[in-house]
């Protein structure tokens, strides 16, 4: 019974995925639809001030820092990413911001505890922020970093100044089709546990959720990897946040493959939420 009522909220969310896809066309200001457009850009820093690790309870965390003498932001890599991931959005936002890039339990060169999970990495970045003396730093996480940012405001809300959340999902069922399918293929070559992580996890309810109180903005590309239902439903049961659906851009496009488009998309928001 419960695998034939997982099967039709699979088919559901499909459905109402399709039409927000279709809808996002007909009615782009429901989703606050820009064009992420690079303008007059500052000189970017030539290389990190910081590489070095730092033991947490559980974790030897493997951390660069990039500018100095600047409030603190955290960027957060993707499943499967490390410091590398983001480092041309740090270089560009080091201008602004003491710029933090830890890299997650189990990835990179970050110690393997054995476990992992959004509320274990969470935790994680609690203890590097407190150990770090960091007050009220913005959260600005790609893909999984974007549900770890959304965890760590959920679990600590008192912790970040800001979240922004890029290309995160609310639960499996949002992705569309081919990304899960894709990942379970991998997984019967080479069983991983972010792979695992990826297909049981996160489950972000609208009470979880709720307990959100810094300001947040919540980020996804037109073509990206969940429906477009999903973005929406994360905004609309975090209070007072801001959201956008960027045109024309993929799941990491504008993060990942673009520090310039990243470094546009958070000084904009940042500046507007009068945090810069």
């Amino acid at each position: 019974m419960t695998a034939f009522i997982n099967i039709l909220l699979s088919f559901a969310m499909m459905f109402g995925g399709l039409c927000s896809q279709l809808d996002y066309v007909i009615r782009p200001a429901r989703y606050n639809a820009q064009t992420l457009t690079v303008g007059e850009l500052p000189t970017p820093v030539e290389a990190p001030e910081t590489d070095a690790y730092i033991q947490l309870s559980e974790v030897n965390m493997h951390y660069r820092i990039y500018g100095t003498g600047k409030p603190p932001l955290l960027l957060i890599h993707g499943n499967g990413g490390s410091v590398k991931s983001l480092q041309e959005a740090a270089a560009y936002l080091a201008n602004d911001f003491t710029v933090y890039l830890p890299e997650s339990r189990c990835h990179g060169s970050s110690s393997d505890p054995g476990e992992i999970s959004y509320q274990l990495m969470a935790k994680d970045l609690k203890e590097f922020i407190e150990a770090m003396g960091l007050e009220k730093p913005v959260i600005m996480g790609h893909s999984d970093g974007g549900i770890n940012a959304i965890t760590l405001a959920a679990e600590y809300p008192d912790l970040p100044g800001a979240i922004i959340a890029c290309g995160a999902n609310s639960h499996p069922r949002t992705f569309k089709p081919y990304f899960p399918l894709g990942v379970a293929i991998k997984n019967l070559f080479h069983k991983d546990k972010l792979n695992d992580m990826m297909l049981t996890l996160p489950d972000f309810t609208p009470e979880y959720l709720s307990r959100i109180t810094c300001p947040a903005y919540i980020v996804s590309g037109q073509f990206d990897i969940m429906w477009n239902s999903d973005t929406v439903y994360l905004a609309g049961n975090i209070p007072g946040s801001d959201m956008t659906i960027l045109r024309g851009e993929t799941h990491s496009s504008y993060m990942s493959q673009n520090g310039e488009k990243a470094y546009t998309l958070a000084h904009a928001w940042l500046m507007a939420k009068g945090l810069l």
